[in-house]
């Protein structure tokens, strides 16, 4: 894989394949629109733009510098990371010229409902247990929100256009990892309940749920995400892996064993909506690449966090508030800016097989 700039993907590939969507998509699209009419994202901390900055008793906010380093104005926005996020560099790949806002911004009125909705929040999982443990949306509210939001959005474009919009859009459900680093992993009621095949087990019957509702109102193109590799991330590893500094296995089994369940789900649901397209966006391999031999990717740091927390003490491994001095200079070369959450540097390698494994989703 080339070396990847700060600010995209590795240009040849994503040149290649927008030019090739691009063409087959000319005669439907007047120029210049996006290549869908929206993005709609539901989720945790990996795709939540904001939405816990209006949640006065959340736990998790990026809200705060070091956050947003090296995003537009260098502003902390509410993302986990030091720029931008899978979702906004999925948007500039796909021809938005801006960013959907959080649904709970007073921002989301008017023509803005028209680019989409984010309704993800930090803390948030397929478990509304997560969710509450953290006071983070739980995925059930953000259906309710999206039912809400599609309310405002007919209100604005009439009932027509809207159910256009709608099915027409990019759904993007990301979460699950919080689940278990954030409540399977430290929460005895569940782990001496439950094995960890059987915790999955309950994840992906909550998400087969959550994508029946998601197709009864309308969604028809969706991608999810897989778990990353739960043990490489610098917060477990520094908690579980005694001092050895490398990705644990079983950690790792774990994901995978999710993974393989939300596999037979999709497929499930692709029998039975033949209408639906439905992916999984694999983040796990690309993300153990990286995490198992950076230096193979253009990468020099796998194992430490931009942000110098790195231990599960620092409120789970997000950065401390203001600390920016604290933070290594060149976050292009670390995979991971905090204890949990990839920088842009490595969501630009994410994104990029978002889009290829995603490509059925927009043409």
């Amino acid at each position: 894989m080339a070396k990847l700039s700060k600010n995209g993907h590795a240009a040849i590939t994503i040149t290649l394949l927008f030019f090739t969507v691009a063409a087959v998509v000319a005669d439907s699209l007047p120029p210049p629109a996006a290549l869908v009419p929206a993005i709609i994202a539901f989720g945790d901390s990996t795709v939540d733009v904001g939405n816990n900055n209006y949640i006065l008793n959340s736990t998790f906010k990026a809200n705060f510098p070091p956050y947003g380093r090296d995003f537009k104005n260098h502003k902390a926005t509410g993302r986990f990371c030091n720029g931008k996020i899978v979702t906004d560099i999925t948007a500039d790949t796909l021809g938005f010229t801006s960013y959907v806002p959080p649904y709970l911004s007073p921002e989301v009125t008017g023509d803005n409902l028209l680019l989409g909705a984010n309704f993800a929040s930090a803390g948030s999982g397929y478990f509304d247990g997560t969710s509450n443990l953290y006071n983070a949306i739980s995925l059930s509210q953000q259906l309710k929100y999206y039912k809400e939001y599609q309310s405002k959005l007919a209100k604005v474009v009439g009932s027509t256009k809207a159910s256009s919009i709608l099915s027409n859009a990019l759904y993007i459900l990301s979460t699950g990892s919080g689940d278990f680093v954030q409540n399977y992993f430290i929460n005895p009621n569940l782990y001496k309940s439950k094995s960890p095949s059987e915790f999955s087990s309950l994840l992906v019957g909550i998400f087969s749920n959550v994508i029946n509702e998601l197709y009864k109102l309308g969604a028809r193109k969706v991608g999810v995400t897989s778990l990353p590799p739960l043990g490489c991330l610098p917060a477990t590893i520094q908690k579980y892996g005694h001092r050895r500094g490398e990705c644990i296995s079983r950690l790792n089994d774990y994901a995978r064993d999710f993974n393989t369940k939300l596999e037979a789900a999709v497929n499930s649901s692709s029998r039975l909506f033949p209408e639906l397209r439905i992916v999984i966006f694999d983040i796990y391999k690309p993300l153990y690449d990286l995490a198992t031999a950076p230096t193979k990717h253009g990468f020099v740091e796998a194992r430490r966090d931009c942000c110098g927390t790195g231990t599960v003490e620092t409120r789970y491994a997000i950065c401390k508030a203001n600390e920016l001095n604290g933070t290594c200079r060149n976050a292009t070369g670390y995979v991971f800016w905090d204890g949990v959450h990839p920088s842009e540097a490595a969501n630009n390698v994410l994104a990029d097989s978002f889009l290829m494994q995603g490509i059925k989703l927009i043409v």
